[in-house]
């Protein structure tokens, strides 16, 4: 796991510049979308719909704008339909990638993250051909100006698995099915969060240096610049001055 806090830092690096370009709230609209048709529009019996709303909050989303999203998915608006899945595939020095899309055209977004991983050395694997080396976790970062016994206190006591002090930020980690009473119950006491949500973590990850360093925090860049691509995950461990020389 000694990579996500990196990744984690690409994801804000980039935060503002999507957010300029408007890709943040496409995203999220679509996430509302889905998460309001499959689990209906009310928040408060749909967690995953209240921590897409959550998300589109705290990036300034419009309400008239989230309530619009949730009636396209519960069915009181006219809206797109938008189909889930995942592709697997390698980035360059053989790094495993996963890459969570929701598209209104699969053919469509299935040749463009093709492009991206033959672009940029890497290449699409079958289902399953790396889905194995990563957990499903739910991920809170809060920063460190928080008090770290309170919050290891809080969590462990609502079902977190693990609280760890990663230097600028503290990272709490539960299961799936513990991430939103951890959450509520953080959130409870005024702690706030630099980012909440449940994400791919993996379980070891691989170094790289040099051009394929380079080339794989372009995949990703090209990656998440796709409007049908939701999430990126992948187990390659960049040093952290490669990284702000690309995204800084």
């Amino acid at each position: 796991m000694a990579g996500h806090s990196k990744w984690a830092n690409i994801k804000h690096r980039k935060g503002a510049q999507d957010a300029k370009r408007g890709k943040i709230f496409t995203k999220l609209i679509k996430e509302i979308t889905v998460a309001a048709k499959i689990g209906g529009g009310d928040l408060e019996a749909n967690p995953r719909l209240r921590t897409a709303v959550d998300k589109a909050k705290g990036g300034n989303m419009p309400k008239d704008t989230i309530e619009r999203a949730i009636k396209k998915g519960t069915g009181d608006l006219d809206g797109v339909s938008y189909e889930e899945g995942t592709m697997e595939g390698y980035g360059p020095g053989g790094v495993a990638v996963m890459v969570e899309i929701m598209t209104d055209n699969r053919t469509r977004t299935v040749a463009d993250v093709r492009h991206c991983f033959t672009k940029h050395n890497g290449s699409l694997g079958v289902d399953g051909s790396v889905a194995f080396l990563f957990d499903r976790k739910g991920l809170i970062a809060i920063g460190n100006e928080a008090d770290f016994d309170t919050i290891f206190e809080i969590a462990l006591e609502n079902g977190a698995e693990d609280v760890k002090d990663e230097g600028e930020s503290y990272e709490v980690i539960t299961e799936p099915n513990e991430f939103t009473a951890v959450r509520d119950a953080l959130a409870e006491q005024g702690i706030e969060f630099e980012s909440a949500e449940v994400t791919m973590i993996p379980q070891n990850t691989v170094e790289l240096e040099g051009k394929k360093a380079e080339q794989m925090l372009k995949l990703m860049d090209m990656l998440e610049d796709n409007d049908d691509v939701q999430n990126v995950y992948t187990n390659a461990d960049i040093d952290d001055d490669v990284i702000a020389e690309l995204f800084g």
